[in-house]
């Protein structure tokens, strides 16, 4: 069976021969693992045997200086510290809540074409997913900043409703030329939750962030193809609405905030579940035999009849010990 089909068996909750599975690392993390492995980093995705690929359609950036890095929006982001993957960012360009005075940037079309079709044509038996990071609300908070972003939800909701507007416009041209190839599904990055709950209302987020991802969804389902959304955090609250909009897939399910026999009970007919490995609780500190076990009881729980794909909780830090990300390949590799 290749990896696609199980992936494909899993979203359709048929049970695979195995469980498949999909571990990320960040930066710092990968020369750390791969030196333990002793392999080079180029060897390290065929190594794990993962099951999916992301193309990222965050195009038009660039290292504008060392350690700083200026997306397709113009968004600039200090990498310099420990975060070397996103960074944070260093000025808001919005200054006041309004849009005349910014240029939004244009599609990248053509460089979404040559980059699926080299995608594509890479020879690997894997799940494939066009992936847009910061997808909306992460977009919108990038450009006018999250406290102002949130209190204008509620002070200037003509201007916030105007901006996720022009994102999601942008958003789609790049999602209807993905989709017009044989890409798998769309993965969508965009954090909505914190370790309690929402960092909105759910009436809030219904209002300006629910009609965005619907019309998004909308456009990869009408296609044929699997909806994807990351978000951190508990999300519970507005998972039932996020079925209603055609989500297929939720990662990130982080355990330290779920029950997941009960997210399993409750949402598992209609949500495949990626993630459930802590990189917040379990893989920092644990032994190498308890990572082997954590992942077999896991599988047990959110691997019955499909709906699952094994996965740290996020990409790996580097304050994980590289046996155990050793350990958790073995155990997947030994299902």
């Amino acid at each position: 069976m290749s990896r696609k089909e199980r992936v494909a068996l899993a979203v359709g909750h048929r049970g695979p021969d195995v469980v498949p599975w999909n571990v990320e690392l960040t930066s710092g993390e990968a020369g750390k693992v791969c030196e333990y492995l002793g392999i080079e980093r180029e060897e390290f995705f065929e190594f794990t045997g993962n099951h999916i690929e992301k193309l990222g359609y965050n195009i038009g950036g660039a290292e504008i200086r060392e350690g700083f890095y200026r997306d397709e929006y113009g968004v600039v982001w200090d990498r310099s510290g420990l975060d070397k993957d996103i960074g944070v960012v260093t000025e808001n360009l919005l200054k006041e809540a309004r849009l005349d005075g910014y240029e939004f940037p244009e599609p990248a079309v053509e460089e979404v074409r040559a980059r699926t079709e080299k995608f594509l044509d890479n020879g690997r038996d894997t799940f494939k997913f066009g992936k847009i990071g910061m997808s909306l609300f992460e977009r919108a908070w990038s450009l006018r900043g999250m406290e102002d972003l949130m209190m204008e939800m509620h002070l200037e909701p003509g201007f916030v409703e105007g901006l996720l507007a022009r994102i999601v416009e942008y958003n789609i041209a790049i999602i209807e030329t993905a989709v017009e190839y044989d890409i798998d599904g769309f993965y969508f990055g965009d954090d909505y939750g914190q370790q309690s709950g929402l960092l909105m209302s759910p009436d809030t987020w219904r209002r300006f962030i629910k009609p965005g991802l619907a019309k998004m969804f909308e456009r990869v389902r009408s296609a044929g193809k699997v909806v994807a959304l990351h978000s951190c955090g508990n999300i519970e609250a507005i998972l039932g609405d996020l079925i209603d909009i055609g989500l297929n897939i939720y990662q990130t399910v982080q355990p330290e905030v779920y029950d997941l026999g009960k997210l399993k009970n409750e949402f598992g007919k209609d949500l495949t579940f990626w993630g459930a490995i802590s990189t917040q609780q379990s893989l920092p500190f644990v032994s190498p035999a308890e990572v082997k076990k954590i992942v077999r009881e896991t599988i047990d729980v959110l691997g019955e009849d499909g709906g699952y794909i094994c996965s740290p909780t996020h990409q790996v830090p580097d304050d994980v010990p590289a046996e155990n990300i050793a350990a958790m390949i073995e155990a997947l590799k030994g299902q």
